[in-house]
Formats: C-alpha cells, sequence, structure tokens
C-alpha cells in the first residue's frame, strides 16, 4: 500500500531539509509525496529563489501565513492547516527543523486521528527555554512517532526524556544532503568574484536571532567589535529584515557603515553557499550555519551562549563566543593568524541522511503509533 506522506516548509532553512527529503521519497514508487508551504518566511521572490535552485516543486498547498506575533503566527498555521489536513488525510505528516510551523503542524497531525507525525532533527536541545525554538522541539518531539536524529546528542536527549528507543532512528543531517548536492553549482555561480573578494580573504556572517539585533545595547558593542575585524579583512553581511534598522542607527551613530563592513541584501542559497566555501571565516548565530562550515572545515565563530547542535563544537569546527564583543574580537583575529580551531565532519553527515529516512519510512509500521 502506497504511504501518503505529507511534507511541511515554513521557513528558508526548512526548505534546505525538506528538500533532500523529498527528493529521497519522490524517487520511490512506496510513497505519494505532498508539499505544504505554510508562508512563515512571507517574502514571495525569496521563497521562490530557494525553491528553484533548492529542486523543489510548487508546494502542493500555500497556506500563506505571513508574519505576527510567535502565539498569533502558530495559531493561524494550525487554523489554516487542519482543513488541508481532513480533506488530503496522508498517512503520515513530516516536520523538520524547529520553527513555528513545525511545532503547529505536529499539534494539528496529533489532534486528528490516524495521522502519523516525524520529525527531521529530532532531539537537539540549547537548554535555553527563553529560546522559542527549544520549546518547539521539546513540542514535536514529545509528539512524534518517528524522531530521526542528526548526531549523537540528539538520541541521548531524547532517551533522557523518556521517548521509546524504537521511535528514534539516527539518520544523519539532511542540511549536509543539500549541501553536497548542490556545491558544484555553487563553485560555479562565481558570487566571490562578481564582489571583488579575493578566494579567503573575507569573512561572512549571519545575525538574526532577537537576542543579539534587537537590543542596540547588544548589537551595537557586537558590531563595534566586527568592525575591528572587518579594519583587517572584509566582513561580508548579508542583512536579515529584521536587522535592517537596527544596523542603520548603529551606522548612523557612528558616523557610517565601516568600508570593509561589506552589507548585501539576503542572498539565495547557491549565493550563500558560494561565499561560505571560499571564506576565510564565518561568524553567525545560525544553527544551520554551524553545521554548513563544520560539514566544509571552516572556521566558525557562534554569537551565543549554547549551541543545540553540541557536535559542531565537539568534533566540529564550531566555536562559541556567546555575546561578549572581546571574545568574538580575540577569536576572529586568532583565527586571522592561522591558529583556529581544527575539526572533523560528525558521522552520519555523508549526503545520505534522506536516504536513511526513506528506508525508515518504508520500513515504518502504523500500528506503533
Amino acid at each position: 500500500m502506497t504511504l501518503r506522506v505529507m511534507l511541511i516548509a515554513g521557513a528558508r532553512p526548512n526548505f534546505m531539509k525538506i528538500a533532500a527529503v523529498h527528493r529521497a521519497l519522490v524517487a520511490r514508487p512506496a510513497f505519494e509525496v505532498s508539499l505544504v508551504h505554510t508562508g512563515q518566511h512571507y517574502d514571495a521572490a525569496m521563497s521562490r529563489l530557494f525553491f528553484e535552485e533548492l529542486g523543489i516543486p510548487a508546494p502542493d498547498v500555500n497556506l500563506d501565513v505571513g508574519s505576527g506575533t510567535h502565539a498569533v503566527q502558530t495559531a493561524e498555521i494550525m487554523k489554516r492547516f487542519e482543513p488541508v489536513v481532513l480533506e488530503r488525510r496522508p498517512h503520515l505528516v513530516v516536520v523538520v527543523g524547529d520553527v513555528n510551523s513545525t511545532a503547529a503542524c505536529a499539534m494539528v497531525a496529533k489532534k486528528i486521528a490516524g495521522i502519523g507525525l516525524a520529525h527531521v532533527e529530532a532531539g537537539l536541545r540549547s537548554f535555553d527555554r527563553t529560546m522559542p525554538e527549544e520549546i518547539n522541539r521539546l513540542v514535536t518531539d514529545a509528539l512524534s512517532d518517528l524522531l530521526f536524529t542528526s548526531e549523537p546528542s540528539g538520541e541521548r536527549n531524547l532517551r533522557a526524556e523518556g521517548i521509546p528507543p524504537e521511535r528514534i532512528v539516527p539518520v544523519g543531517n539532511v542540511m549536509i544532503d543539500t549541501l553536497r548536492t548542490h556545491l558544484p553549482r555553487a563553485a560555479a555561480a562565481g558570487t566571490r568574484g562578481r564582489l571583488g573578494l579575493p578566494p579567503k580573504g573575507y569573512a561572512l556572517m549571519t545575525l538574526h536571532r532577537p537576542s543579539n539585533v534587537d537590543d542596540p545595547a547588544v548589537f551595537g558593542p557586537l558590531m563595534d567589535a566586527i568592525a575591528e575585524v572587518a579594519a583587517r579583512l572584509p566582513v561580508v553581511f548579508p542583512v536579515h529584515p529584521r536587522t535592517r534598522t537596527t544596523l542603520e542607527r548603529w551606522g548612523a551613530a557612528r558616523g557610517g557603515v565601516p568600508a570593509g563592513l561589506v552589507v548585501q541584501d539576503p542572498l539565495g542559497y547557491l549565493d550563500f553557499l558560494s561565499l561560505m566555501t571560499e571564506a576565510r571565516l564565518l561568524m553567525t548565530d545560525s544553527g544551520g550555519v554551524q553545521e554548513e562550515t563544520t560539514a566544509l572545515g571552516i572556521p566558525c565563530l557562534t554569537l551565543r551562549e549554547n549551541t543545540e547542535r553540541p557536535a559542531t563544537v565537539d568534533v566540529g569546527t564550531n566555536r562559541l563566543v556567546g555575546q561578549d564583543p572581546a571574545r568574538l574580537r580575540d577569536a576572529a583575529f586568532e583565527v586571522l593568524a592561522g591558529r583556529e580551531k581544527q575539526g572533523r565532519v560528525p558521522e552520519g553527515w555523508d549526503g545520505r541522511a534522506a536516504v536513511r529516512i526513506a528506508d525508515a519510512l518504508e520500513r515504518w509500521d502504523r500500528r506503533l503509533r
């Protein structure tokens, strides 16, 4: 019997994960696959660009939820997703990551009898419940019938929380599947050359977490430290929409953005990956970038006090510097002096995680929910 699988994508970090899973499932006759885009990231042009670059087909359903507070957005997703599930009646809903769409669709799936739930990237924990993403992870994992883990900490955390071991399936990291698939196209994109940057002669930065960008008292000193780094080598900064206003205020207060800070509009996946592969250093507060730099062997400084992806620190190239400008500056200067942290690629980050997910779904016994 064909298994009807409904995949959920809501925000750009989801797109890279869902692309690999979708590709693996549609290649097998055992699955009938549908795709729902919640519209949580509602910039139509950027969403369309990511779908096109990643080879994701147009979604079967777009909920067009848009922006809002966490409560409003989560509730609106649930309200719009429920009739979709009731009409299409999938056997299994697959959610990825830790955004509001993940938890909202998980709750709807489990409130409707007979709908199974699988979570890709299960078990990741920052142990910081002030992070909205941590709440989304806990809720989703507590509800899921199948929990696909990307690193050993995921399995340890789930077992500690009392999840039955038969529901936990180590598969590896689907983000790295997508990265490896698109490396040749990223190399051909030539983004660095278009910006006039030398290979390994610039840093790349992303900042978007509210704890870093919403409070000028935090953002300003961090940017002052980054300006010191930019005085030694260019820092390319694709600016997240929520960061733009704070950045402009910081620049105005100091008489302009420093020349070494190369401010860009948000980039598509291939352009960002192209820049990442040739960067000397990454500075970020993104979970996905921590993983991608570890897979590529590129030094990464994470502007957070914790990470739900400890493999990137334990065996990878990632280093936590928190919100301390001095720690950030000193760590960046160590990298520039050739004293970067050496790492290796974690087990299972081999580009075949989605294949292992498809294998597990073919074996799944719906009676075990």
